[in-house]
């Protein structure tokens, strides 16, 4: 077995957790140090947009419901123009698939919903392995598998017409096509 000295071991993942819930972000900060990552937690917008460039994170878990005047969702555009390689994922106690569609569109990588744990995050920014579903736990679908069966459950609605389910989905229907097209995503 190799041993690798502290100047050949890989840099710890650099995490910027922005989140107004105190409590939320310190355990999720602590979870996360705990698993390898080097995080830095911030509760506010200003306090992240002064953090990050100086920073430099690879990843960062945003919450989508901040305190006002600015949301979750106004911070993903200003992030990854002063970081465009950020590895943004969104968290909101107030899932939708409306603000999931929304915040892919503004950059984010993945969306996920409270409550969650440090292994589900870190699966999500690809530092992860999915566990074995021994427990019998369910693994939470990805965002991409969310869309993919919302497809299909709107399509099923219309009786298999891909236009009246473009028309109800807010696409066009060549877009639609193209998306029913590919093979479903995996979990």
């Amino acid at each position: 077995m190799t041993m690798l000295t502290p100047e050949e071991s890989p840099p710890a993942a650099r995490v910027l957790l922005i989140d107004d819930d105190a409590a939320f972000l310190q355990a999720m900060t602590r979870s996360l140090a705990r698993h390898g990552c080097d995080v830095q937690g911030v509760a506010d917008p200003a306090q992240a947009m002064a953090v990050a460039p100086v920073w430099q994170p690879d990843y960062c878990l945003l919450d989508l419901n901040l305190e006002e005047p600015t949301s979750g969702m106004d911070l993903i555009e200003p992030l990854l123009a002063a970081l465009p390689d950020l590895n943004i994922v969104v968290l909101t106690g107030y899932a939708s698939l409306a603000t999931a569609v929304a915040a892919i569109k503004r950059g984010a990588r993945d969306y996920l919903a409270k409550p969650v744990d440090a292994q589900t995050v870190l699966l999500r920014f690809g530092l992860a392995e999915p566990a074995s579903m021994e427990d019998g736990e369910a693994v939470p679908m990805s965002l991409k598998r969310l869309e993919w069966e919302h497809i299909n459950r709107v399509l099923a609605d219309h009786d298999g017409n891909v236009s009246a389910a473009a028309r109800s989905l807010g696409l066009y229907r060549r877009t639609l096509q193209r998306k029913l097209d590919k093979k479903p995503v995996k979990q």
